[in-house]
């Protein structure tokens, strides 16, 4: 699904007053009859990515009291997280592009993932651990460009430290990332408060670690002063890290997820594995287990891998034998078009030429159904 966010503007005029009065009812229309016949399954602020906040807040089933309270004060925000919800779904895709499960979503469905998220697996715990990251980022990175009203850059950055290079001055524009986490927390844990069970706390948990992932990542930048740029003195701020980095690191942390329980009272958890030794602070966590996603499974939200291109001479995720789950693949000739011959022009540029190529492409083959499942629907 591409998540898109539409700005509508309005034109001075009877005509066009009109005109946008019309649009917002075919709109306000639209999105009434979308979550009517939409089936709920997990109704979830991520879903702000695909509308408008003008709608949102006051329509869209899953915004707890406090989500469309500080939806509706704070439109703009509403708006970065609109952005952000777009570029972490994105960073998902690129991240399990090779996997069977590969972070897809539905089209028109508010649930954005569909029935997938109601497992409490791996999968879960890294989708909330992105998202949650993708809103700290969104709005610390909104702050400092000026976009908000109600943040701007880190003022608690002033006077003198010091690095590994020697003493600096505190100056520029520090990313805000101590008021992004805050609001991510208030905003995206809101829901899970509401529940005392295992799901929301393991949901908290890795809302918590999306979070301090960006932080994780935040690194000096400065810019020198002094007589052909000495670097005598320095001015240096903190920013965030490029996305990537933080999408490459939650993917580890996927890796090794560690599978929890519930404890008796019911306030924290246990780790399944008793052997276990070390701590789940900062780590995934999940409480069931993944199914294989090889089948189309409508319960499971699984989409299967029929039709997946896969790679026949990897032995990773993205292999034809693991892709295709053992069932064989099919395999086409296939024109493409790639930049070649390639030459830089005084000045400036670069003049390419457009080459074709014949490849194979080896897509997975659907499943087979028994015999005897034929025979009973004839």
């Amino acid at each position: 699904m591409k998540i898109d966010m539409t700005r509508t503007g309005s034109r001075n005029g009877t005509i066009s007053r009109h005109s946008s009065n019309s649009t917002s009812k075919l709109y306000f229309t639209f999105i009434l009859l979308l979550l009517i016949f939409t089936p709920r399954v997990d109704s979830s602020w991520w879903y702000i990515g695909a509308l408008g906040a003008r709608v949102i807040c006051d329509n869209i089933p899953g915004l707890v009291n406090k989500q469309r309270q500080l939806c509706q004060r704070h439109p703009d925000l509403m708006q970065s997280i609109g952005e952000g919800a777009k570029e972490w779904i994105r960073e998902c895709q690129h991240q399990f592009r090779h996997h069977r499960w590969n972070c897809s979503t539905l089209d028109r469905d508010h649930t954005v993932f569909g029935r997938v998220m109601l497992r409490s697996s791996r999968e879960a715990a890294f989708v909330y651990a992105i998202s949650s990251a993708g809103v700290v980022y969104a709005i610390t990175r909104a702050c400092s460009q000026g976009d908000l009203k109600i943040c701007s850059c880190d003022a608690q950055k002033r006077g003198q430290a010091s690095d590994n290079r020697g003493e600096f001055d505190w100056g520029g524009c520090s990313d805000n990332i101590n008021y992004g986490i805050k609001f991510t927390k208030t905003f995206v844990d809101a829901r899970e408060k509401m529940v005392k069970d295992a799901r929301a706390l393991m949901n908290l948990h890795n809302n918590r670690c999306g979070r301090m992932a960006v932080k994780r990542f935040m690194k000096l930048e400065c810019k020198c002063h002094g007589v052909s740029g000495s670097c005598a003195l320095r001015t240096c701020w903190l920013a965030m890290s490029d996305f990537r980095r933080t999408g490459d690191y939650l993917r580890k942390k996927y890796n090794t997820a560690i599978e929890v329980t519930m404890n008796q009272d019911g306030t924290g958890f246990m780790v399944a594995d008793k052997d276990f030794k070390g701590t789940t602070k900062n780590e995934l966590v999940y409480v069931e287990k993944s199914p294989d996603y090889c089948l189309m499974d409508r319960a499971a939200g699984s989409l299967g891998t029929a039709g997946r291109v896969c790679n026949k001479s990897s032995r990773g995720t993205d292999s034809c034998e693991v892709m295709c789950c053992g069932r064989g693949y099919d395999t086409m000739r296939a024109k493409r078009v790639t930049k070649c011959e390639c030459k830089f022009k005084w000045c400036c540029a670069v003049e390419c030429k457009d080459c074709e190529n014949t490849v194979d492409v080896h897509t997975c083959k659907p499943h087979r159904r028994p015999d005897w499942l034929d025979q009973t629907r004839r």
